[in-house]
């Protein structure tokens, strides 16, 4: 009796582990997907060698923060500004979507600690910028948190929604860094 109760429980602990493997392997593989931070254009919202969780089925929204990939093969994580059809300007650290005034809420600490006499985000307009004067249809322009010191849409243009690999949700390494974003 004993043995058969063996057996019943080995292969239940079998099944279930093998259950959970492939759950895990389609999370990782297809759903959320761990990405290391680098550089530090995004700082203070992340920092160098922060691992992000991405996930790839949300919609993307304005000032979500996401990953994607250029042609040139290189990987950047940044924060959605404008969204498709819009037209994006800067004008005395104030971002203007289709010429309206809209706030920018995470960057209040970093512009409070600034102590520099430069803007934060220099002024630009996309006709002087993009020579466009909005974004095309699943186009998306996508700015650093560290204005200053971020390679972003202002110097390689508009990103398409087909190079965007998800958006980061959740920062879980190193530990003392752990965040929702």
């Amino acid at each position: 009796m004993k043995k058969e109760r063996f057996f019943e429980w080995s292969w239940l602990v079998i099944k279930y582990s093998f259950v959970a493997g492939i759950l895990a392997i389609l999370l990782r593989g297809f759903l959320l997907i761990p990405i290391p931070v680098q550089g530090s254009s995004m700082e203070d919202t992340m920092a160098q060698g922060d691992m992000v969780l991405v996930e790839r089925l949300s919609s993307i929204k304005r000032f979500d923060v996401v990953v994607f990939n250029l042609p040139d093969g290189s990987t950047y994580v940044k924060r959605v500004i404008g969204l498709p059809g819009e037209s994006v300007s800067y004008q005395n650290d104030q971002l203007y979507i289709d010429g309206k005034k809209v706030a920018e809420p995470f960057l209040e600490d970093s512009l409070n600690k600034d102590k520099e006499a430069i803007p934060y985000t220099y002024d630009f307009d996309f006709e002087e910028l993009m020579d466009v004067q909005k974004l095309g249809k699943d186009s998306y322009f996508v700015i650093g948190d560290n204005r200053r010191f971020s390679k972003d849409s202002r110097s390689f243009g508009a990103i398409s929604e087909d190079e965007i690999l998800g958006t980061a949700h959740f920062v879980y390494y190193p530990l003392r860094h752990m965040k929702f974003i």
